[in-house]
Parts: structure tokens; sequence; C-alpha cells
């Protein structure tokens, strides 16, 4: 058989003298230790890259949902303080309007009241009929009258206390402006009210009515003599 086999008698020494020093020192360096290749790089950018996209789309995915948390605050915000205002305005409201209905429905019956009562008191007055009068009944009849013109008249001025609207001048009322000349055309008593009018015709028929009162007492008494 031959001799045993020699490793080293493949080797080139020429070839190994001749590689270049960086061959060798990458060779030497090992994996771990050994600079990027442009590949390495590239794959590290686009990866980078990336990330950078799902970071921005994350971002913008948190802007809207912030956005969205703002506009939910803004209207819960706006709701509360909405609803306060509302409920301090009904209630102030409600109260205002319960008082003013109130003080119409009072007014309204008290206006009913007054309507009723100047009725009863005109057709009071209406139902006298003087020219039925006889001398029996004159004096009677005319104290009854007297009274009842008396009751309708408090009815009236009570009435006018009441109700501003009843001492307002009617347009038959109302002053009429005198001419250039100085000389009014208005009538007399055309500013007095009805009831100023009645109690100034009482005051003036008052003392014909004594007299006639006389006369006609004076003229029983003779009949009666006879």
């Amino acid at each position: 058989m031959g001799s045993d086999y020699d490793a080293t008698e493949f080797i080139d020494g020429d070839f190994e003298a001749q590689r270049s020093p960086k061959a060798a020192a990458y060779s030497a360096a090992g994996p771990g230790q050994r600079a990027p290749t442009r590949e390495e790089v590239e794959g590290k950018v686009a990866n980078a890259q990336q990330r950078l996209s799902e970071l921005k789309r994350a971002q913008e995915e948190l802007e809207r949902e912030r956005a969205t948390l703002e506009e939910t605050r803004r209207r819960q915000t706006e709701f509360q303080t909405g609803r306060q205002e509302m409920l301090q305005n009904l209630t102030r409201g409600l109260g205002l309007l319960e008082e003013a209905e109130f003080s119409a429905r009072r007014d309204a019956e008290q206006m009913a009241k007054a309507v009723a009562d100047l009725r009863d008191a005109m057709a009071k007055i209406e139902a006298v009929h003087d020219e039925t009068w006889t001398k029996d009944n004159f004096s009677v009849e005319l104290t009854r009258a007297l009274t009842t013109l008396e009751n309708a008249r408090m009815e009236w001025n009570s009435a006018r206390l009441k109700f501003p609207v009843l001492s307002s001048p009617t347009p038959e009322q109302a002053p009429v402006a005198p001419p250039r000349g100085g000389v009014s055309l208005a009538p007399p008593f055309g500013t007095h009210s009805f009831g100023e009018l009645c109690r100034l015709g009482f005051a003036l028929t008052w003392p014909l009515l004594l007299v006639g009162l006389a006369a006609v007492g004076l003229l029983v008494a003779l009949m009666l003599r006879r």
C-alpha cells in the first residue's frame, strides 16, 4: 500500500500568497463584525419606511378619534348649558304667565260683574216711566226714581274707578279745536262725562222739584179742606 494521505499536498502556496489582504480580512472578521451590504441597507430602509407609514396611519386614526371625542364633549357641554338655561327660562316664564293669567282672570271676572251691574242699573232706569205717575203716587215714585238714579250713579263711578277705559273721552266728547278767531264752537258741556252731566242736571233741577212738591202739597191740602 502507499504512504498516508497528506492534506498539505493539495494547497497551492503561490495562490495563497497572492490572495488580497481585504479578502483575507473579510474572512477573518466573521459574519457578526462585517459591514452591512447594500441589499441589507436597502432592506432596513424599506422596513423603516413601512414602520413610518404604519405610525402615520395610526396617528391619523388617533387624530380622528380625538376630533370625535372633542365634538362629543362640546355637544355634551352645550346640552348641559342649554338645559340649565331653558329650565331657568321656562320656570321664570311659567311663573310670570301664571301670575298674569290669574290677574287677567280676576280682571275678567270683575269686568263681567261690572257689566252685569251696569246692565241691571240701566234696565232699572229704563223701567222708570214718569209719564205714568199720578198725583197720589208722585212723591213715592219720584223718591224711588231718585234712589234708582243714585244707585246707578254709584255703580257707574265704581266701574270707572276699576276700569280706566270708561274714563277715556269718546269721539263725541273729544274737545274741538277753536277757530283762529278765538271763538270756541264746542258745546258748553261737551267735555263732561255722563255721570257729571247727571249730577249737574240733578243739582239744577232739585230746587224746581222742591217747589213742585210744595205746590202739590199745598194743592192737596186745599182740596182736603174742601
